[in-house]
């Protein structure tokens, strides 16, 4: 129980901490900003299917994954059509002061409800190690995002302070939902490999949903192609490293 606190707690404050700079810089580039993206599409890509999915089929069947990974890229797809929200990525756009706080909370809402799920089931499973690792990838890839929710709130006319700490509160989402797919797990023999695959399912959903199109859409496919295979990379030497 404390070791999955701790660890969501840790990876929904990586928002924060990839947000600091805002405090600091002025602007990001769009070429800076696709490779961010890329790099956490590549961190979430290799954690997904070189650990949680071969965790799934440890815990279960390839029946068990399947349905899994249906049930995640559907509960994300429904909320995107039912939840009104914006994509943080897309910086440049005009909405109303009175909206935004509704609209940027949602979002990340989107993004943080499979990786909160992630660490909560991967700690359940029960597998050394897992849980460790998932709450590192999911804290790399909060950190760039967390970068981008600030900045965005920025070019809104918010103060820089207060769009840092906005940014801070919505990696904490996390927190919750991870204790939620952890005693979920506790609860019910047999849903750990469900849960794992659900949370691939998710993830996978965000990273070719949102992720892997938005950085590149502005003419850096490249950079931002080589990052993506560097996050691969990383993910890839964390997961031997535990």
């Amino acid at each position: 129980m404390n070791e999955v606190l701790i660890g969501s707690l840790l990876a929904g404050l990586a928002t924060g901490v990839g947000a600091i700079p805002v405090l600091f810089i002025k602007r990001l580039t769009h070429k800076w900003r696709d490779i961010l993206l890329a790099f956490a599409g590549g961190v979430m890509l290799a954690a997904a299917l070189l650990s949680l999915i071969p965790e799934a089929l440890e815990f279960g069947t390839l029946t068990h994954l399947i349905i899994g990974l249906i049930l995640g890229a559907l509960l994300l797809s429904l909320l995107e059509n039912f939840i009104p929200h914006i994509h943080v990525e897309n910086l440049n756009q005009s909405i109303q002061i009175d909206q935004k706080a509704m609209l940027v909370i949602a979002a990340i809402t989107l993004h943080n409800i499979p990786e909160g799920l992630a660490t909560g089931v991967s700690y359940a499973s029960g597998q050394e190690g897992l849980g460790e690792l998932v709450a590192i990838a999911i804290g790399t890839q909060n950190a760039p995002e967390g970068f981008l929710v600030a900045l965005f709130l920025i070019y809104q006319k918010l103060n820089r302070f207060i769009a840092f700490i906005i940014a801070t509160m919505t990696g904490l989402v996390e927190v919750a939902t991870a204790l939620l797919g952890f005693f979920l797990t506790n609860m019910f023999d047999g849903l750990v490999s469900y849960g794992l695959a659900f949370a691939s399912g998710a993830m996978l959903f965000i990273i070719y949903k949102e992720l892997i199109p938005e950085s590149h859409g502005d003419g850096h496919e490249r950079p931002a192609t080589h990052s993506f295979i560097f996050g691969i990379i990383l993910m890839v030497s964390l997961i031997e490293i535990f």
